[in-house]
């Protein structure tokens, strides 16, 4: 059998010890093991220096999570490019069994199972055995078991393998403060679709301003975090890093850069449109200029506004440019005043301590201070929802006691709502009766189970949250996870319809693994005049400044702050809570 080869990187390792955890549990090790393994590729993915160096300076136990045992092994991953001991693993449990687990809901456990008992060792194997209905007689399988694996299988089919926004922004910024940073650097920002802030990206798109390119593209690729130069000239480069992520960099002189940055923000389609406009004003436009036809005069722009001003329109924020009106609206004065993050002054849900969060409400209020925001919900989960430590209507009680508390603490610097996110469960119902949710000051109703559920069925359940009085917001609608789970096949005309039929308020979740609602239906929404309201999803208290990701959705939904509720007074935020007063 081939020998594995692993690549000296911090996230090449720790893939190879997750492939020797999943290995590992597949076979039926003790779970000790398997997570020692895990938490030490944990801890190498969140690792802010390069394994190498740490390595070379004998620290590798040094890494939380990395004990004597997994040091040796990555210390041969290091040395020799591959480790003797998943190679023996691999000649024993089919690695191709590792690729079943992406599938979405499958566990080492049943793929050990299917493993065991029928031999199947690859998807295709998988697909076709549940097609003819022989994983049904397995222990603990049914048919409808066998029906969430294919559409699992199909799930699987669709991905793209893209970044998530929330890795890809963070590790962007760094290197934008790098490059400019750079002696010569007269600007530098990110393009493609990260500065379009979609939810997934392709590799990261650099641009930089600079006389002498080759001396930024020299200080670029010699980024001590630089694992493997991809490609080099005199302008651009492009290379991955140490935490797996790629990116290109082109340098282009100052005073062409504005139509540069314009051509590689994108999208392809808005480009299109716009070089179709420059020809009928006798222009054509590229990455190095606007060019007069008459007599190929060049027009240099050093700032994309210039780009746009000489096109005879208003310059299009980021965000907007997908070729879905924003051209027409720019030439005729009509684009929206985008809402921004300064002007959310309420989140409107946040857990604490009480369930899953990881700060008291104090803590929480505090940090909602410190952040400018005026009012705060504390929305911690509902009963049924266990692994959250849901509350009890006893418990909520008593939060309420709490909340009182810190309220006449902190006195006029914030207004303390008491909320719930209240379970949406699998037969529709909600998670506190009547007089529970009447007794609250804000209802966040969600989806967190079942969400395979056929379409018919998983609308009628967010319908029925939707129709009932007492629920004041649908948190993150869909119920999706980026990268790895979909959102439920909802109905979403209906849910739209329904939502501006009740006066309910639609949720865009900040949080950068939801990202949800979508741009497509929060635009919709608002044509209908349905309220968004943006939230952080708040945990502990760093997350609240994620805002500015769920605020990205709402600028390419072309949101402006009056259509988003937490982007009200705190009177104007309690008079419609108010106003929808439980019955």
């Amino acid at each position: 059998m081939p020998k594995i080869s692993v690549r000296p990187t911090n996230q090449a390792i720790a893939d190879a010890l997750r492939l020797i955890a999943d290995l590992l549990e597949i076979k039926g090790e003790v779970i000790y093991k398997i997570l020692a393994y895990r938490k030490a590729a944990d801890a190498l993915t969140a690792l802010g220096r390069d394994v190498r160096q740490v390595w070379q300076q004998g620290e590798l136990t040094a890494i939380p999570g990395v004990g004597k045992a997994i040091a040796e092994k990555i210390d041969e991953l290091l040395r020799t490019g591959e480790l003797d001991f998943l190679n023996r693993l691999a000649e024993e449990v089919p690695l191709t069994l590792a690729e079943m687990l992406k599938i979405p809901g499958l566990g080492p456990k049943k793929v050990g199972l299917f493993w065991r008992e029928l031999g199947i060792t690859t998807i295709d194997e998988l697909r076709a055995a549940a097609e003819a209905g022989r994983l049904r007689a397995l222990p603990g399988m049914g048919a409808k078991s066998e029906a969430r694996i294919l559409r699992g299988i199909e799930a699987l089919a669709r991905r793209s393998g893209r970044i998530p926004l929330g890795v890809a922004w963070p590790f962007a910024q760094d290197l934008l403060i790098f490059l400019r940073a750079l002696p010569g650097v007269q600007a530098a920002e990110a393009a493609g679709s990260l500065r379009r802030m979609r939810a997934t990206v392709g590799d990261l798109d650099l641009l930089a301003a600079a006389a002498d390119s080759a001396a930024v593209i020299r200080a670029f690729t010699s980024r001590p975090d630089v694992v493997e130069i991809l490609g080099q000239g005199t302008t651009k480069a492009s290379v991955e890093f140490a935490n797996g992520l790629r990116a290109q960099l082109w340098v282009h002189p100052p005073e062409r850069f504005g139509t540069a940055l314009q051509y590689a923000t994108g999208s392809k389609d808005h480009n299109v449109r716009l070089r179709e406009l420059a020809l009928r004003q006798g222009y054509s436009l590229s990455e190095q200029a606007l060019k007069r036809l008459e007599d190929d005069t060049e027009i240099l722009c050093s700032r994309e506004e210039e780009v746009y001003r000489i096109l005879g329109m208003s310059w299009i924020p980021p965000e907007m440019r997908e070729d879905r009106g924003e051209i027409q609206a720019a030439r005729e004065g009509k684009l929206p005043a985008l809402i921004e993050v300064r002007h959310l002054r309420a989140e409107l849900h946040c857990h604490s301590t009480w369930s899953d969060g990881r700060a008291s409400i104090r803590q929480m209020a505090q940090a909602a201070i410190e952040r400018g925001l005026q009012v705060l919900a504390i929305t911690d989960h509902s009963q049924s929802l266990g692994i959250a430590n849901g509350l009890t209507p006893e418990r909520l009680r008593a939060q309420r006691a709490e909340i009182q508390s810190v309220q006449a603490e902190l006195g006029d610097a914030i207004l303390l709502l008491q909320g719930a996110e209240v379970e949406i469960k699998a037969d529709g119902s909600l998670d506190y009766s009547e007089e529970v949710l009447a007794g609250l000051d804000v209802v966040v109703a969600s989806l967190h189970t079942s969400l395979s559920q056929p379409r018919e069925k998983i609308t009628r359940r967010l319908l029925n949250a939707i129709r009932n009085p007492h629920v004041d917001i649908i948190g993150h609608p869909s119920g999706r996870l980026l990268p790895d789970r979909e959102g439920a096949d909802l109905d979403m005309e209906a849910v739209l319809q329904a939502a501006a039929e009740s006066g309910v308020a639609l949720e865009i979740n900040a949080h950068p693994s939801r990202l949800d609602l979508e741009d497509i239906y929060a635009r919709r929404a608002a044509e209908m005049g349905i309220l968004l309201s943006i939230n952080t999803d708040a945990h502990a208290p760093q997350d609240f400044d994620l805002a500015h990701f769920g605020v990205a959705v709402a600028r390419r939904a072309w949101l402006e702050p009056s259509h988003v509720l937490n982007a009200w007074t705190p009177a104007r935020i309690r008079a419609w809570l108010e106003k929808r007063a439980r019955p």
